[in-house]
């Protein structure tokens, strides 16, 4: 029977272990936080589960639109509903341990042992846990990453907050201030922002997103500032100093934002430091991250790693991804590299933002020839019923033979509508095939095999 030892209980973790016991293989797996690992206990759960409040509250303060009445509220609005967030973080909290229990469960049905602790290599066959050696055939090293500090920025977990020390704030924050306007900020600055809070958000560049779809960065950030929130371009934060009774953000031209609380969004260290990795001949690059390869191999025989650890698209999906094809090397089985390419990623703002396969900016530099269509959200039949009026559905496909290369939607529920997407990009489906596909009316599904139907023709702009 072969033996496999697993550092780290995330998703990259505990869906290598399903795998390998469900091939008959005897697992181990060691992780300190607790079955699901930060991403369970943490970061993604917690944070998706904030958000589903905050876009709950949004829409009732849109319901005036749909002809929605309050009988308490000024003019008959809803300005008068509140988040209870002692009540909502004990929710958040909650259901991430609830979800980090039924994890337990799975992997208790499984035989799967779990020892809590910190794992740290002897050698590629040998693990240390406390005073426990774990011996193993195959190891893989899913360990994740942490919030990463700034100097003169440093967390206290009262005024100055990463984003796994919100959910034990006793009020809502007065006044956020979010540095740093990636992914994470995008999607917690709009939830508290829903919530209730005022909020500046900062950005080092000229717009939220950098690394996102132009297009869909452009239709948030008009959201956001419809809705209140103060987005600071092209400012870097120099240092985040408390006050008696909140925080001053100081900017390197000078200027200086003040506020109740600052959350620090500005990034990710992977969870490599005093592992022994080094050590044993696994190579990480200059910041730290595992180098591995397209089957999750680090460059020490034996030696897996999936996950944030790596630096791979640093999203659940992919960590999972990456250690179910370690087992599936490991153990001798069939097995496709992890093409990244067809990937779909999804920012839980409101409204979404979700993605797979060519980007407009690769279609822009000429690395990729393709034919685009935009369609507004603004002309979709479900979504003015239900005063959905931001966002589009953008499709990219090649220009002779029609295959789906990829596609952004920027919608409600977006991480839903992608997987149509998805599955035309991961199949090599056309255009052709995607718009003869029945979709439901009136759907905002409708809008991709619009969407398809518009590529067709051979009139079709190259936008």
């Amino acid at each position: 029977m072969t033996r496999i030892a697993i550092i780290g209980g995330g998703p990259g973790g505990y869906e290598a272990a399903l795998v390998a016991a469900q091939l008959g293989a005897k697992v181990t797996v060691i992780e300190q936080d607790g079955p699901g690992g930060a991403c369970v206990l943490s970061d993604c759960v917690p944070s998706k589960t904030l958000i589903a409040t905050s876009v709950r509250k949004q829409a009732l303060l849109d319901a005036a639109s749909l002809g929605v009445r309050f009988s308490g509220g000024p003019d008959g609005d809803a300005g008068h509903v509140l988040a209870d967030m002692p009540l909502v973080n004990r929710r958040v909290k909650e259901l991430a341990r609830a979800q980090s229990e039924d994890i337990a469960k799975r992997l208790a049905a499984e035989g799967v042992d779990v020892i809590e602790g910190r794992g740290r290599l002897v050698d590629p066959q040998r693990i240390r846990v406390g005073d426990q050696t774990i011996r193993a055939d195959v190891v893989i090293v899913a360990t994740g990453a942490h919030p990463r500090v700034l100097p003169g920025a440093e967390p206290d977990g009262e005024r100055i907050l990463t984003w796994r020390q919100l959910y034990d704030l006793d009020e809502l924050p007065e006044h956020l201030i979010v540095v740093g306007s990636g992914v994470t900020g995008a999607e917690f600055a709009g939830a508290y922002r829903s919530l209730g809070s005022e909020v500046t958000l900062i950005s080092s560049r000229d717009r939220m997103m950098p690394n996102e779809d132009a297009d869909a960065a452009e239709v948030l950030e008009a959201v956001y500032r419809r809705r209140g929130m103060n987005v600071l371009g092209r400012s870097r934060a120099a240092s985040v100093r408390r006050t008696a009774d909140g925080v001053v953000v100081t900017l390197e031209d000078g200027r200086v934002a003040e506020g109740t609380h600052c959350l620090m969004t500005v990034g990710m260290v992977p969870n490599t430091a005093g592992l022994g990795l080094e050590d044993n001949g696994i190579r990480l690059d200059r910041n730290g991250f595992i180098e591995v390869d397209k089957v999750s191999r680090t460059s020490a025989p034996g030696v897996y790693a999936a996950g944030d650890c790596t630096g791979v698209m640093m999203l659940a999906s992919v960590a999972a991804m990456q250690g179910r094809i370690a087992v599936w090397h490991a153990l001798g089985e069939a097995v496709e590299p992890i093409r990244l390419a067809t990937v779909a990623s999804n920012i839980f703002t409101d409204p979404e933002i979700a993605s797979v396969g060519v980007t407009q900016r690769q279609v822009d530099s000429g690395q990729v020839d393709a034919k685009v269509v935009k369609l507004p959200l603004a002309t979709n039949a479900r979504a003015k019923m239900q005063g959905f009026l931001d966002g589009f559905v953008k499709l990219f496909c090649r220009p002779n033979t029609g295959i789906v290369l990829g596609g952004v939607v920027v919608a409600p529920r977006a991480s839903e509508l992608i997987l149509a997407v998805s599955t035309a990009v991961r199949n090599r489906l056309t255009v052709d095939q995607l718009a003869h596909t029945f979709a439901v009316y009136p759907s905002l599904s409708g809008s991709i095999t619009e969407a398809a139907r518009r590529l067709m023709s051979r009139e079709a702009a190259f936008l």
